[in-house]
C-alpha cells in the first residue's frame, strides 16, 4: 500500500489536524460526496475528535447537496456534481450551515465506472475554506481501484486543509 493510503498515515494527518484545532479552539466539519464519510470515519476514529470535529455530512446525491447545503440547481445542471463550482458551493454552504471554522469539501468518480472524456474515473475535486478564508478548490485525477481513489481523496483532502493550519496558535 501507497503511503497517502496507508491508516497509519492517513490517521496521523487527522490527529494533526485536531491538535492544531484543538491549540485554536476551532472546529471542523466535512462535506463528503465520493469518500462517503471516509474523512468524518479518520477523524472520529481518534479519541477526543469531539472536542475539534464538529460534523460531517455524506451528501452522496445531487437532492443531498442542494438540501443540506444549499448548491444550486443550475450549478449541478451546468457544471455536473463533480466540478470545482459545485465543491465551492458545499464549503461555503458548510461553513453557512454548521458552526464551524474549516470545511472540506469532496466530490468524484471513485469508479469503476462512471467516467467520461472530461471526467475520468480517478477525478475528484477537493474544497477548504475557512470563515475568515477564500474556498480554495483542486482538482486530481487518482489512479486506482475505487479504495484507493477513495482513500487518496481522504488523503489529499486532510493534507490540504494541515497545509491551511500551520503549527501554533
Amino acid at each position: 500500500m501507497t503511503p497517502i493510503t496507508d491508516d497509519e498515515y492517513l490517521q496521523s494527518l487527522a490527529r494533526t489536524i485536531g491538535e492544531r484545532l484543538l491549540a485554536r479552539g476551532q472546529w471542523f466539519g466535512t462535506a463528503e460526496s465520493c469518500t462517503g464519510g471516509l474523512i468524518a470515519k479518520l477523524c472520529t476514529d481518534i479519541a477526543g475528535s469531539s472536542a475539534w470535529f464538529e460534523r460531517g455530512l455524506v451528501t452522496y446525491s445531487n437532492a443531498a447537496k442542494q438540501e443540506l447545503l444549499g448548491v444550486s440547481a443550475d450549478t449541478l445542471q451546468r457544471a455536473g456534481a463533480v466540478s470545482a463550482e459545485t465543491v465551492q458551493e458545499m464549503v461555503q454552504g458548510l461553513l453557512r450551515a454548521a458552526p464551524v471554522q474549516w470545511a472540506v469539501a469532496v466530490s468524484g468518480i471513485a469508479g469503476p465506472g462512471g467516467g467520461s472524456a472530461d471526467k475520468p474515473v480517478g477525478t475528484v475535486w477537493i474544497g477548504w475554506g475557512g470563515s475568515e478564508t477564500a474556498v480554495s478548490v483542486s482538482r486530481f485525477v487518482f489512479e486506482g481501484d475505487r479504495d484507493a481513489v477513495r482513500r487518496r481523496s481522504a488523503g489529499a483532502a486532510l493534507q490540504g486543509l494541515l497545509a491551511l493550519l500551520p503549527p501554533g496558535p
